[in-house]
């Protein structure tokens, strides 16, 4: 994890049976991945190397609002923030739902959702070396966009609906030669606006582009085949709402290596440098049970496996005006 210490410095901890170290010499997660990366070692081994300082408290950090998201770009722009949806099993009921209300069902009496979700039922887990089908892809935003976690997420003035979605998002950096380089895995809230992902299917990337976090701890290794989190809303200090969430290959339509093909095949994605959050879907939404989120309620997504729960507040930001204007 990153964050500032009580200096105002930057610092890096590892974190081992719930326990948080100082990393030694360390200020940033992308810098010691690059260091890994150059001395063609991973970064558990160069952690190693580095050694371990004094013990720190991660509830602490993040109720002083010291906590960092686990990585980000000294140029927030080489930080991408992309997604994948309907990759979980029975995440497309309540696209659907919202899709036959508007009557867009395709010739075959399926809407668009449903149909790309039985997709992924049928190819999204191929076998080892075959291609398998590609799933639903969405741009979110860049490094500008990205929320340290305890912080605020901003909707902007002319949201139609702020909600949380609460998902798994793999970790990449991209090596010198065009590899993607996977670091890891966090919790992520993929914040975005169903209401106006309601209106018509074709406003989901509009719906998409808003701020997110992830974090506040990256976990290392492969991902677990289940997960099992509690996602929640609060209300003044009471819980209004809660269910949990699954992912893990387990109960999901796709493999994370499919999903992982079909972002870095493009070219685009394998710049040298950057940084990739890649956030893999969900099935549970407060959205699909009637919920409609107020400024001040606190978004909450926990799973164990993961570390510290991931945490912020809704702030609803005014909509300012968008000049454009002329050069000659």
């Amino acid at each position: 994890m990153q964050f500032f210490d009580s200096n105002g410095g930057r610092a890096v901890a590892s974190v081992n049976d719930g326990v948080a170290r100082m990393v030694n010499g360390a200020t940033s997660v992308y810098e010691l991945a690059n260091a890994a990366l150059n001395n063609n070692g991973g970064l558990a081994a160069l952690i190693e190397a580095q050694g371990l300082g004094e013990t720190v408290d991660r509830d602490v950090i993040l109720a002083e609002g010291r906590m960092l998201s686990p990585i980000d770009h000294p140029d927030p722009a080489h930080l991408y923030v992309t997604g994948t949806g309907l990759t979980h099993l029975g995440s497309a009921a309540t696209r659907d739902a919202m899709h036959k209300s508007n009557g867009t069902k395709t010739a075959d009496n399926l809407t668009d959702s449903m149909k790309m979700f039985r997709m992924g039922l049928e190819g999204g887990k191929p076998a080892d070396g075959i291609k398998g089908v590609q799933p639903e892809w969405f741009y979110k935003g860049n490094g500008y966009t990205v929320v340290n976690p305890g912080h605020p997420i901003p909707s902007p003035g002319f949201a139609l609906d702020a909600g949380e979605e609460p998902e798994i998002a793999g970790i990449y950096v991209i090596d010198r030669n065009g590899q993607p380089r996977r670091l890891g895995f966090a919790l992520a809230n993929e914040f975005s606006d169903h209401v106006t992902e309601r209106v018509n299917y074709l406003y989901l990337a509009h719906s998409k582009l808003r701020a997110c976090s992830f974090g506040p701890e990256l976990r290392v290794g492969d991902l677990p085949r289940h997960i099992e989190g509690m996602s929640r809303i609060y209300r003044d200090g009471q819980v209004l709402w809660e269910k949990p969430f699954l992912s893990g290959e387990d109960n999901m339509s796709h493999t994370i290596a499919n999903l992982e093909y079909h972002h870095f095949k493009y070219d685009l994605f394998r710049t040298p440098g950057d940084i990739h959050v890649h956030c893999f879907g969900t099935a549970t939404l407060s959205f699909a049970d009637g919920i409609s989120t107020q400024p001040n309620d606190v978004f909450e997504i926990e799973e164990k496996q993961f570390g510290s729960a991931l945490r912020n507040p809704i702030r609803v930001d005014q909509e300012r005006p968008v000049i454009v204007g002329n050069l000659y």
